[in-house]
C-alpha cells in the first residue's frame, strides 16, 4: 500500500457531513480549510462559521476537544480557491445533486494542484458521471470516498474507483483512510448507492412499510431494530433522523431512478415513505439546520 503524505485537506461543503468530516481530519491533527458558498449578508465565511460553531453542540461530539474547532481553516468560493493549490486531498460533500457537483468541479479545476487526489462522498450519485465534468488530466485522480454520518464514529469508508481511476491514487487514499483516519475500507463498485446504502436503505424502506401495515409506533420499531438485533441503537427512525431526512430522500431517489423491477427484485418497496414525505414538507430535515446553502 503506497504512503500518501497529506499535509492539508479540503473539504468543499459546510453542511452536517462536510463540517463533521473536517472536525475529525483535526481530531488526527491532519490541517483542513473548510469551503461553502460566500454568505449573501455578513462576513463572508459566515456560512461555515455558523457550521463550525454548531459542532460543538452535536452529539454524540464531532471533536475530541471543542476547542480544537478554531484549528479548521475557513473559506468561500469566492475569495479563497487559491488555498486549493495547497491541498493534497479534496474532498466534496455538497448536496446530492448531480448538476450542482458537476458545477463545482468545473470552477475547482482550475485551481487543484497536479498531484491531489480529489473524491466525493456522495452518498450513491455515480462517480464514473460526476467526472465527465474534469479535465481529462484529473480524471485518474478522482473517485469516491463515501463516509457514513457521524464519521467520528462510524468505521466504515467505502472506496469507489471510475473506469478512468488510477489504482495507485486509489491505494494511496486506502493507506491514508486506514492509518491516519483510523477507518475500515470497502471497495465498492460504481452502481446505484454502492454497498450499504444499496442494502441499508432498502431495509429501512422495507421496515417502515411493515410500520405502516402493523400501525406500530417509531419508538417501539426502533426498540426492535436497535441493539436487539445487534445493531446501532439508534434503530430505523432514529438513524433516518442522525443521516438527514433529506439526504435520505435523495438516496432513495437515486435507487428509484436508476433501477427498475427488471434490475432489482425489491424495486417495490423503494417508494418514499409517506412519513418522510410529510416531514420534508414541513421543513423537517432531521438531526440538522434548514440548509443555508447548496450543501450536504
Amino acid at each position: 500500500m503506497s504512503r500518501f503524505i497529506v499535509k492539508k485537506v479540503a473539504v468543499l461543503g459546510a453542511g452536517v457531513m462536510g463540517a463533521q468530516i473536517a472536525a475529525h481530519l483535526v481530531n488526527v491533527k491532519v490541517p483542513v480549510v473548510l469551503f461553502d458558498l460566500p454568505a449573501k449578508e455578513g462576513p463572508k465565511n459566515g456560512i461555515v462559521t455558523k457550521a463550525v460553531e454548531g459542532l460543538k453542540k452535536l452529539k454524540p461530539s464531532p471533536l475530541g476537544v471543542a476547542d480544537d474547532a478554531v484549528l479548521i481553516q475557513q473559506a468561500n468560493y469566492e475569495e479563497h480557491m487559491d488555498l486549493l493549490t495547497g491541498c493534497d486531498l479534496i474532498i466534496e460533500a455538497i448536496a446530492e445533486r448531480m448538476d450542482w457537483k458537476l458545477d463545482l468541479y468545473k470552477k475547482i479545476a482550475p485551481f487543484v494542484a497536479p498531484h491531489a487526489i480529489l473524491a466525493s462522498n456522495t452518498s450513491g450519485l455515480s462517480i464514473t458521471k460526476l467526472s465527465e465534468a474534469l479535465p481529462e488530466e484529473m480524471k485518474h485522480r478522482f473517485c469516491g470516498i463515501h463516509f457514513f454520518n457521524p464519521p467520528r464514529y462510524m468505521a466504515l469508508v467505502e472506496l469507489i474507483n471510475t473506469p478512468t481511476t488510477d489504482a495507485k491514487y486509489l491505494d494511496m487514499l486506502e493507506g491514508f483512510v486506514t492509518s491516519t483516519l483510523g477507518k475500515g475500507v470497502v471497495h465498492a463498485k460504481d452502481s446505484p448507492n454502492f454497498i450499504a446504502n444499496r442494502v441499508g436503505i432498502a431495509g429501512m424502506l422495507a421496515t417502515m412499510k411493515e410500520v405502516e401495515n402493523y400501525g406500530l409506533t417509531f419508538d417501539v420499531v426502533d426498540d426492535l431494530t436497535g441493539k436487539k438485533l445487534g445493531r446501532a441503537s439508534s434503530g430505523t427512525f432514529r438513524t433516518a433522523d442522525v443521516v438527514g431526512l433529506d439526504t435520505m430522500a435523495h438516496v432513495i431517489k437515486t435507487l428509484q431512478d436508476t433501477l427498475s423491477v427488471e434490475t432489482d427484485p425489491f424495486y417495490d418497496s423503494f417508494a418514499t415513505p409517506a412519513v418522510l414525505k410529510k416531514l420534508l414538507e414541513l421543513g423537517n430535515l432531521g438531526q440538522k439546520p434548514r440548509p443555508a446553502s447548496s450543501r450536504k
